[in-house]
């Protein structure tokens, strides 16, 4: 059987060598094709492989009758539709980790010129300038570099960051003690970075809890002189912020190879003389992008020979008479996971995940999947999916146990996912009501009923009376309407929780005016 294979985006020839050297694979590179021909021919061929030109949308992939696998030459999928491709049972791959030395690279290019000026006086000498007063620089040797968010790329950005004799502290939310000291690192809070860092390189997903990470509020915290790299995603800086950090001269310099809005080429922060910039070039070598395309074809022929992939972004086929049992889960299972990431600080150690009564007897693994995806999504990004959460788990140094017990306490079927840390363990078990879908029926100690969904607050408290009433009133102060309240307690006048289902979700104000009530511990606010 000969499998067809679709090129439409311009791809190394050494990069597709691959595909053009297996058996029984034939390929086509055709790189002009508008949307209406790509969708006309894509009911020819078993496999296509794209950059980030090609947009492959729900209404070329329905027209995809025999196509069986998407190859991304590239880390980032914002180009192709994963919900409709994994409807169709079509796999998608990518190639996570070509690019990883080429950005962390291209960082420390960025770094050292923006410490030396090298573009500012480049610039000038072109011009007929021999300036060497204006351009004098700083050393890298003996500064501290502060890196936000260490994985493949922070951490190579680290180590060679090491190389040039600068002292590095970071922080990463699964970033341990003991990893931190295999690389002779020190590592901290996000504000521990960033008072201590002479330099400051973020290299986070831009998700909700990073947008905008380092703002007017952090400039605030950070060293006059301070220095900001970004060639990781635009937004994680508030630009807008950064701007007025520089012309009020707490931050000395800023190197920027992206932006929020792309292309920037009128962008005010080009106008400072304090600003280096390139057009997104961290993943452009000519090695990445020959590296991306060799990861990408590898796996689309083992995929095609073997059924096997090494790096799938979506859910890979589940024998149907399996999915039909545990699919009714599938949702209980991840908020179960991002509930828990809401209530626990520190990093995590380990999580265990237990089943209980019918799912005793059930293939579980891709609800274990899911559950982690659940736990680490909030913090890394839609890039974590059932299929890569247990990889990036392990890389994390995070122990995944799984048990099976006949013991429900009183349900007829129970999951319970703990988490631990270096100091505190918690834990939430949810099960699903006939008829009314799942439930929360657990919180460490506490039992209650609690539909996972939407805006919920989580507050522990002293069992008092009034403790109720102060909560409404301070709610119903903020114009905010409560959906659903549930109080589980341990004794009577101890501890206890309230869960509330609310229209909106808190903000920090909000969340500072309930944590005035006296008798409330602790208040936590989440979006599921």
């Amino acid at each position: 059987m000969t499998f067809k294979v679709l090129i439409s985006d311009p791809l190394s020839e050494e990069g597709i060598q691959p595909l053009r050297e297996a058996k029984d694979i034939q390929v086509d590179v055709e790189t002009n094709l508008s949307v209406d021909e790509l969708t006309d021919r894509i009911g020819e061929y078993d496999a296509l492989l794209v950059r980030s030109q090609t947009k492959v949308t729900r209404d070329i992939i329905s027209k995809a009758s025999k196509l069986k696998i998407i190859g991304r030459a590239g880390v980032g999928v914002d180009n192709i539709d994963i919900s409709a491709a994994t409807e169709r049972g079509i796999i998608v791959v990518n190639a996570p980790d070509g690019n990883t030395n080429s950005a962390a690279e291209h960082t420390i290019a960025m770094l050292t010129s923006l410490a030396r000026k090298i573009p500012q006086a480049y610039y000038a000498l072109k011009q007929g300038k021999w300036d060497r007063k204006t351009y004098v620089g700083v050393e890298l040797k003996g500064k501290t570099l502060g890196v936000i968010g260490m994985g493949r790329i922070g951490a190579e950005v680290a180590t060679r960051a090491k190389g040039q004799r600068m002292n590095v502290i970071a922080y990463d939310p699964f970033l341990t003690k003991d990893r931190a000291a295999k690389l002779g690192i020190d590592f901290g809070s996000v504000e521990d970075v960033i008072l201590a860092a002479d330099f400051i390189t973020v290299h986070t997903p831009l998700i909700k809890e990073t947008k905008h990470l380092i703002n007017k509020e952090a400039f605030a915290k950070m060293k006059d002189g301070v220095r900001i790299v970004n060639c990781a995603r635009g937004g994680i800086i508030d630009e807008d912020a950064l701007y007025e950090a520089i012309k009020s001269g707490k931050v000395a310099g800023a190197a920027l190879d992206v932006f929020e809005e792309e292309p920037a080429t009128d962008h005010r922060l080009l106008e400072l003389p304090e600003v280096i910039a390139t057009p997104h070039l961290g993943a452009s070598t000519i090695e990445a992008q020959e590296s991306v395309a060799i990861d990408v074809s590898h796996d689309v022929v083992r995929y095609l020979t073997e059924g096997i992939a090494k790096n799938p972004v979506n859910l890979p086929a589940v024998p149907k008479e399996i999915m039909n049992k545990i699919e009714p889960y599938f949702h209980l299972s991840e908020k179960l996971g991002t509930f828990l990431t809401y209530l626990t600080n520190g990093v995590i150690e380990e999580i265990n995940i237990s089943y209980s009564g019918d799912l005793n007897e059930l293939e579980v693994a891709p609800l274990t999947r899911n559950t982690i995806k659940g736990l680490l999504k909030r913090h890394l990004g839609d890039h974590v999916n059932d299929v890569n959460a247990s990889y990036l788990a392990e890389k994390r140094g995070i122990r995944v146990n799984e048990n099976k017990s006949s013991v429900t306490k009183g349900f007829t079927n129970l999951l319970t996912v703990e988490v631990k840390t270096k100091n505190v363990t918690r834990s939430v078990s949810g099960t699903l009501l006939n008829g009314l879908g799942p439930r929360l029926v657990q919180v460490d100690a506490y039992s209650v009923d609690v539909v996972p969904e939407g805006n919920l607050v989580v507050i522990k408290h002293n069992d008092r009376p009034g403790v109720i009433g102060k909560v409404g009133n301070m709610f119903a102060e903020k114009n905010i309407n409560i959906g659903a309240m549930q109080v589980g307690r341990s004794d009577v006048g101890g501890e206890a929780i309230m869960i509330l289902t609310i229209d909106k979700y808190l903000e920090d104000d909000e969340i500072e005016a309930l944590k005035q009530v006296e008798e409330i511990e602790k208040l936590t606010a989440m979006q599921l």
